[in-house]
């Protein structure tokens, strides 16, 4: 029964019409990223009734989340572009060592970082950018998020990987119902039981136990194609430098964007916590939209893997044109949307704070009309990264928050205060561009120089 499930996986990835399989590969993976980017709102809603002071710390602990990524994602990724070509190539022993690699990898960094911070919290949650009037509740939110960070790291990896054999809808399941949890329990901690800030931050641990325990299932009773084992953990360098080579792109955009994060909450911060809880509500709304290209480019990201490891060449050539097309056609409407209602989004977060409303209006309004670009980029990063071109894949997921970003924060912020830190991340999306269009002609090349050596005609 379950080879027969492997086997029609392997023929829609082969075999079935392009704008369907990509689209089954990434309505569950939108799903997933949708109801991630809903708890993470919830929390900073359901604590702006707190205040302005409590929402910036909802927002500064933003950057720990991320820290919590930084190695989780690059395993992740890195795991599922090589077990995508492995599978593609029909070795499926080699792809449960790198499952298995990458996942205990993950769990021990975790650990790592859960050690670290809470030993260090204080210091921490400082660096981060929470200020004198935010740092206490930083403090509480960040408690219980650190104990759970072998777990988050490892659902990174449990996540991509379920994608990159084809299980979507397991991923999805996973990470989808530990979001809606979180939805509930959020009240629940936050007002019923009085806990305030460290309620939230329970209810995000729970709803992170909670996707572990779905994620890993399949795995435990071989519902999968791969399975995880500490008996096919190969701390090797054909497993493990595959796996740090293309996933390095993800640790250097998860690493820039903590820094990116910290030095924006410090700059906004020095403003005040209204300008930092506005970027911080703000960057939390546009989750949504960022999430659907994610999601949307994470589907095609193993159809690209796939089809590039079994020598369909053509196939992969037509992903990457439909995926571009829908990427920046759904990416335009998002913006529009965006754009027109993006005044009362934030009023949802605040009642009173007339600069926290303006100030998270611009940010939004910004990002939305740079968005069809950040659809496209994502596109051709996803590209890279499917290839194995982790050069490419590195360039472009360091952009948006690293050599684009991080040269203009600083003279932004002097000329223009306030309104330059709110501008930044929409003007670095902009120039984003130019990095990904000589990239994209040279993968271009690429493939079709292989098609040409195997025959193949790809126009």
């Amino acid at each position: 029964m379950e080879i027969a499930k492997q086997t029609r996986r392997e023929r829609m990835m082969l075999d079935g019409p392009l704008p369907q399989v990509i689209t089954k590969m990434a309505v569950p993976s939108i799903i997933s990223f949708l109801i991630t980017s809903i708890y993470n709102l919830a929390d900073a809603f359901f604590v702006s009734s707190l205040g302005t002071n409590a929402t910036a710390a909802v927002s500064v602990n933003a950057s720990l989340d991320q820290v919590i990524m930084m190695a989780g994602s690059m395993l992740a990724v890195g795991a599922a572009s090589y077990i995508s070509r492995l599978l593609g190539a029909g070795n499926a022993k080699k792809g449960n060592q790198v499952l298995s690699t990458a996942f205990f990898l993950a769990v021990l960094f975790g650990t790592a970082v859960m050690v670290l911070g809470v030993v260090f919290i204080q210091p921490m949650v400082r660096l981060l950018g929470a200020t004198d009037t935010c740092e206490a509740y930083s403090i509480q939110y960040a408690t219980y998020v650190l104990l759970v960070a072998p777990f988050m790291a490892a659902n990174f990896v449990m996540n991509h990987c379920l994608r990159s054999e084809g299980s979507a809808l397991l991923s999805m399941f996973g990470m989808g119902f530990g979001g809606i949890l979180n939805c509930f329990l959020d009240p629940l901690f936050i007002f019923y039981f009085d806990m305030g800030v460290t309620g939230a931050s329970i209810a995000t641990a729970i709803s992170k136990l909670v996707s572990f325990s779905i994620l890993i299932f399949p795995y435990l009773t071989r519902r999968t194609t791969l399975c995880i084992s500490p008996r096919s953990f190969r701390f090797q360098w054909d497993v493990v430098g595959e796996i740090f080579t293309v996933g390095s792109s993800s640790l250097f955009r998860s690493g820039l964007a903590v820094v990116s994060g910290i030095v924006l909450n410090n700059l906004a911060g020095n403003i005040s916590d209204s300008l930092m809880a506005g970027i911080g509500v703000s960057t939390k709304i546009m989750m949504f939209p960022f999430g659907i290209v994610l999601g949307f480019g994470t589907g095609f990201q193993p159809v690209a893997g796939f089809n590039w490891g079994a020598k369909q060449y053509h196939r992969v050539t037509e992903a990457y044109r439909f995926a571009s097309r829908t990427a920046i056609a759904g990416t335009v409407l998002m913006g529009v949307v965006l754009a027109a209602g993006a005044g009362p989004l934030i009023g949802l977060f605040t009642k009173t704070d007339a600069s926290m409303l303006e100030f998270g209006t611009l940010c939004i309004r910004l990002q939305a009309l740079v968005l069809p670009i950040h659809g496209w980029v994502a596109v051709v990063n996803m590209l890279c990264a499917g290839l194995g071109d982790a050069k490419g894949a590195l360039t472009l997921s360091t952009a948006r928050q690293g050599t684009c970003f991080l040269p203009i924060v600083y003279p932004m912020a002097w000329l223009w205060g306030g309104y330059g830190v709110a501008s930044v991340q929409a003007v670095a999306d902009l120039l984003s561009i130019f990095l990904a269009l000589p990239l994209v002609r040279k993968v271009k090349k690429r493939v079709q120089a292989a098609a040409q050596a195997a025959g193949e005609a790809v126009e």
